[in-house]
């Protein structure tokens, strides 16, 4: 089955205010995107705007026409998440302006994959004119990721130039690789709005996954349950939704007032709400100032906008062109994913100076100035993915099974099953119809450990079968679950490793074997309460005649631990032990004595079984508790 969907694509604009953002997209798509009052009165951006274009070969992708002015950039790093391809527009009659070098930061940072530039409003220059504005702006993109891509003119007022810039973006978008649908649905969300008679509409490029109308899914970060009564793309109702689609999403269970811009909706337990996010972080270029420590600082990442703190895990400070992991302390909290890139902005006056990765979404305690901190990190940012789980797993000190790795962050389905099919550093624990995924160091270290204490324990107690499993538990793995440590088992005993003889763990090569005395004296302590029947010795008194014999006190009592372990001795109330066999004769003669509707006192019973009442009263409350016998005031019958 095909873990694709089908091709989807997002295009935006980025550039300075009234360079020609929107009259372009309406010269491609027919649709003006500025939709508010404000809008339409000032001439100018204010919100994202959205329009469907048609590609030559029937495929819809969707325009997003990003504001230029600057009190307005958090919208535009919203509207530039989940963009397939970037349009830098610049203005042939002003060239290249602030907003324009911010835009193309943004750009950089957010990791859109391909771009080119348009020079709008050429119908207002000559030729001369355009020719070195042209030069200007190659060179201005030199060394960035625009610096091989085509420089178009277009006049959107006269049309020329417009179908040649169609026909470039279709090449940008012909071999736009089909984006994963298997994994969980996240959007994150850019607009929000209601409908009378529908109630609250959410808007966003779904980042991964699919949506169906009619799924439940959850709105981070108030972990608020959200049901999709309905589905848009491209203005058209939809059964389903794409990852790389411009979607709008019709919810039920919320109101508009609990929904906002940077809001997430995912699939229900896949994301975190974080306060702490770690990142690697890349300081501008063009910047000629250093990023420090415990400055504050406004984080871009999805849809969202919020402000935090800058804490350097390694150093003070970050000059121009440097990168460095870093500590993002927010105020509110965000949802990210491993991987989502970012924008850092400063806190005042507002302009980007850097941005990145992110390496944690939701951090650990780290301190600074730590080298296994750092290498902790490195291994997460770079590691393979079998790495960054064995990272992970060694950190927390517990198993996880596959569904639980494909939710962890940076992780999927696909991967997880890729690293069960064999890992170096990721170890598979299988039984009872459980899965785990461990780390294979550790379970490396805890064979070294298990070898050693059942070795120990068997030397210590050579009578005994095994060590019991939940002493065993205790000292290896304390805090993993049941069944985790059933598998761990299993997967022991599968290696053959080891025996598990119900409730014991033994070494399948252990090599120790009791002293040949110590066997004798076993084999005599079992006949003589075989032999003395329903009158057996105390444990005190059987003690005492193994140490007479020559056994150690703790010997002797593992004599008896072994006869009880072995099922060859029952314990009978508090402190008597009887022969199985003795056991099994007198439940027989009690029966046989009670057919026929037999009655019998415990004086009765004890002249019957030639004991005392030392032994019968606890020998015949026994024989209640099996339900052999009902006792009626002072006599007992059969149940």
């Amino acid at each position: 089955m095909s873990t694709t969907g089908p091709v989807h694509a997002i295009i935006g604009t980025a550039g300075h205010i009234d360079h020609g953002k929107t009259r372009l997209v309406a010269a491609l798509t027919g649709v003006d995107t500025d939709r508010l009052k404000e809008e339409k009165e000032r001439g100018i951006s204010i919100e994202l705007g959205f329009a469907p274009l048609r590609l030559s070969d029937g495929r819809m992708a969707g325009i997003v026409d990003v504001p230029g002015h600057e009190r307005f950039i958090r919208h535009m790093v919203a509207g530039v998440t989940g963009m397939d391809v970037a349009i830098l527009v610049i203005a042939a009659d002003e060239g290249v302006m602030p907003q324009t070098k911010e835009h193309l930061d943004v750009i950089e940072l957010l990791q859109v994959p391909r771009s080119l530039t348009v020079l709008t409003k050429t119908e207002l220059v000559d030729d001369e004119w355009l020719a070195m504005i042209t030069e200007d702006v190659r060179q201005f993109l030199a060394g960035t990721p625009l610096a091989a891509s085509p420089i178009l003119p277009v006049s959107a007022v006269e049309g020329r130039g417009v179908a040649e810039l169609k026909r470039a973006l279709e090449s940008l978008l012909g071999d736009l690789p089909r984006r994963p649908f298997a994994g969980p649905a996240r959007l994150p969300i850019d607009r929000v709005f209601t409908m009378k008679g529908f109630g609250a509409v959410v808007t966003g490029t779904l980042a991964s996954g699919m949506l169906r109308a009619g799924d439940t899914l959850t709105l981070y970060p108030s972990e608020r349950p959200a049901r999709i009564r309905g589905l848009q793309v491209h203005g058209e109702k939809v059964d389903a939704a794409w990852a790389g689609q411009r979607v709008a999403v019709n919810l039920s269970g919320v109101e508009v007032s609990q929904v906002a811009r940077g809001d997430v909706l995912a699939s229900p337990g896949t994301l975190q709400p974080a306060y702490r996010v770690t990142v690697r972080l890349q300081a501008l270029n063009r910047e000629d100032k250093p990023l420090r420590d415990r400055e504050r600082i406004r984080f871009h990442a999805g849809t969202k906008e919020t402000l935090g703190r800058l804490t350097l895990l390694d150093r003070e400070r970050i000059e121009p062109g440097e990168s460095a992991f870093a500590l993002i302390l927010l105020e509110e909290p965000v949802v990210v994913a491993k991987g989502d890139p970012f924008v850092l902005r400063t806190y005042s006056p507002a302009r980007t100076v850097g941005g990145g990765q992110v390496i944690e979404p939701v951090a650990g305690k780290w301190k600074k100035n730590r080298p296994d901190v750092i290498a902790h990190l490195s291994v997460l940012e770079q590691g393979s993915p079998d790495e960054r789980l064995a990272q992970h797993l060694a950190r927390t000190g517990q198993p996880v099974t596959p569904a639980e790795a494909a939710n962890l962050p940076g992780f999927d389905r696909d991967g997880v099953e890729a690293m069960m099919a064999g890992a170096a550093s990721v170890s598979l624990l299988s039984g009872d119809g459980v899965e785990y995924l461990a780390n294979a160091a550790q379970v490396t270290t805890l064979e070294s450990s298990l070898r050693s204490d059942l070795d120990a324990y068997h030397r210590r107690y050579p009578l005994r079968r095994g060590m019991p499993k939940e002493e065993l538990k205790s000292r290896l793995v304390p805090a993993w679950g049941a069944k985790a440590y059933g598998a761990l088992l299993e997967t022991w005993k599968q290696r053959g490793l080891i025996t598990v003889d119900g409730k014991t763990v033994a070494l399948a090569d252990r090599k120790d074997k009791p002293p040949k005395e110590m066997v004798r004296l076993l084999a005599a302590l079992e006949d003589r309460f075989l032999r003395d029947g329903l009158q057996p010795p105390l444990p005190a008194e059987a003690r005492d005649w193994l140490v007479r014999e020559g056994l150690s006190a703790e010997n002797a009592e593992e004599c008896l631990n072994c006869l009880v372990e072995r099922d060859r001795l029952r314990k009978i109330g508090d402190d008597l032990l009887f022969h199985v066999q003795a056991l099994a004769d007198f439940r027989q003669l009690i029966v046989n004595a009670l057919r026929d509707g037999g009655e019998l006192t415990v004086a009765e019973a004890r002249d019957l079984a030639k004991s005392s009442r030392r032994y019968m009263v606890p020998l015949l409350e026994w024989l209640d508790r099996e339900r052999v016998t009902r006792r009626a005031g002072d006599k007992r019958s059969l149940w």
